[in-house]
């Protein structure tokens, strides 16, 4: 067992419970984010100019799924 948990379990069971739930909460955050390589930013961002270059020049979801499962 880690010196951490032993300390934590030291804790009144409120304060466990709260350490749980932000710990729990932490994770649930780092979830959420998405972290891009150096490449895939330029990508999006060579994406984007061209959407705003050209708006009317892309395909609706529908279109593309149309279009692959016609194959």
């Amino acid at each position: 067992m880690s010196h951490i948990l032993e300390e934590a379990l030291k804790l009144p069971e409120a304060e466990r419970l709260k350490l749980a739930d932000d710990l729990y909460e932490s994770v649930e955050r780092s979830k959420n984010e998405v972290y891009l390589t150096p490449e895939q930013e330029a990508e999006l961002a060579r994406r984007l100019e061209d959407y705003e270059k050209n708006p009317g020049g892309n395909f609706s979801w529908e279109e593309i799924e149309a279009e692959a499962l016609s194959r």
